[in-house]
């Protein structure tokens, strides 16, 4: 890579080459996984350049392809995976000033990619409208990195995840090519870009549905057990309008939630809930009805001296984070269960692996059926172990596990190579210079997932 040529060619545009720098923008939250922390310590940039505007994007694509410089696209550093982090070295292409709403409809909202979500939500419901899904990280996460990072969040009770075609209207993307064009993707083009860690182009604009302002109470309902908070969540989640459905098995609460620990109770279930104000009556109901459930905390009736952060802090990958700061040797998984299954599954899972795996649950949509998406953490002892755990997991029993230990995007999420973005990869991106390293299928079209091995990482 001749850097010295390319700084030249990018005069003007912001660049930074401090160590402190290199290392602080190559970073994600990567260190959720033991594993990917030991294989992903040493991966820096060379180069991280912060383009102001879609213009100086294309200058830094073009240059770079020119002096063959691998791009690493980075929004707010929250992903989980390593999916920002530049295993090639090159430049990290920072887009913290592709920022603001270029436009807002009745029904759809318009943004540029480095936007913090929660500077959109805010602006939405300043005009009476709201977004349908945002990560437990909406204070830091970007847009364009939580479409191309992330898959699912809060309101996905209601809307589904990323991948339902209703949640996300359009994507504005810049090639890496000799001249980079500018593609506008709608439909099920978007999922050639969406969810692939930046290595089809640089998003530049994304358009997303609104809907009318909801007026959400947070709400937490303990219950006996966790078998019993996911029955009645289930029910809830058939019953109630909700932005948010959760679930958490003890010992989890009183572990790790420090400021909701005194409405959690010991030992019980837990249910945290953003539900519609209207069905405030209908909750009681139900709760009522249930056989040793209790609604211990509305965010509508506390006192404002004792009410406690929003709930959607204490769940999603929030829930990981709260228990890595109280102790960071726990680590976690992401699997799925079949829903008929669920409360013997859960039951067995106790059984055989006691506080090793702490459960706990996000519920979604999946074609309209309010589903479970299980992410326990995990008491970390030895990377074999927990190799071992995943394998466990997927041939004795019926759960699908979504490695977060590994950093393609195959291994991770989607257990196959994705034919149709690999075909978009080779029209955007000839040279394979974006976030190298992230697609098994750039090299090896053919992959099948075998547990237990590390695709980039064998020893």
């Amino acid at each position: 890579m001749d850097l010295t040529q390319l700084k030249a060619d990018l005069d003007g545009i912001e660049m930074d080459d401090r160590p402190s720098v290199l290392k602080a923008k190559s970073r994600d939250f990567y260190w959720y996984s033991p594993i990917l922390k030991r294989q992903l310590d040493g991966f820096t940039a060379d180069l991280v350049v912060s383009p102001r505007d879609e213009a100086e994007v294309i200058r830094v694509l073009a240059a770079c392809y020119r002096h063959k410089v691998p791009v690493t696209v980075r929004g707010g550093g929250t992903g989980n995976y390593g999916q920002a982090m530049p295993l090639n070295g090159g430049v990290v292409l920072h887009m913290q000033h592709l920022t603001g709403i270029s436009d807002l409809g009745d029904d759809h909202v318009t943004v540029r990619s480095g936007t913090i979500i929660e500077h959109i939500e805010r602006h939405l419901r300043d005009n009476g409208r709201e977004i349908r899904l945002f990560p437990s990280t909406t204070a830091t996460a970007t847009i364009g990195g939580f479409i191309a990072g992330g898959s699912s969040g809060v309101g996905a009770i209601r809307w589904g995840g990323l991948r339902n075609p209703a949640n996300i209207r359009r994507v504005r993307l810049v090639t890496m090519e000799e001249t980079p064009r500018v593609l506008d993707l709608t439909g099920h083009d978007i999922h050639k870009a969406a969810h692939a860690y930046g290595v089809n182009g640089v998003m530049t604009e994304i358009e997303l549905p609104v809907d009318p302002a909801g007026d959400w109470v947070d709400v937490m309902v303990t219950t006996p057990d966790f078998i019993s908070a996911n029955l009645l969540a289930i029910e809830l989640g058939e019953s109630l309008l909700l932005r948010m459905l959760s679930t958490f098995a003890p010992p989890v609460p009183e572990l790790f939630f420090q400021r909701y620990r005194p409405h959690a109770g010991t030992g019980k279930g837990v249910i945290a809930l953003m539900v519609a104000r209207h069905d405030l009556p209908t909750l009681e109901a139900r709760v009522a009805a249930w056989p040793g459930a209790d609604i211990s905390y509305r965010a509508d009736r506390a006192d404002p001296a004792d009410r406690l952060p929003a709930l959607f802090e204490m769940a999603w990958n929030h829930t990981t984070l709260r228990a890595i700061r109280i102790d960071p040797s726990l680590t976690y998984l992401q699997m799925m269960f079949p829903r008929e299954s669920m409360a013997d599954t859960i039951a067995a899972l106790d059984a055989r692996f006691g506080d090793e795996l702490m459960l706990h649950c996000e519920y979604t949509r999946f074609n309209g059926v309010v589903s479970p998406v299980a992410m326990p953490i995990v008491r970390f002892t030895t990377e074999e172990r927990l190799e071992d755990l995943v394998r466990i997991l997927e041939t004795d029993f019926p759960i699908t596990v979504f490695n977060p230990h590994r950093v393609t995007l195959e291994e991770g999420g989607m257990k196959r190579t994705d034919i149709s973005q690999l075909e978009f990869k080779r029209q955007t991106d000839p040279l394979g210079l974006m976030n190298p390293g992230k697609m098994i299928a750039w090299t090896h079209p053919d992959w099948t997932p075998d547990s237990g091995k590390n695709f980039l990482f064998t020893e």
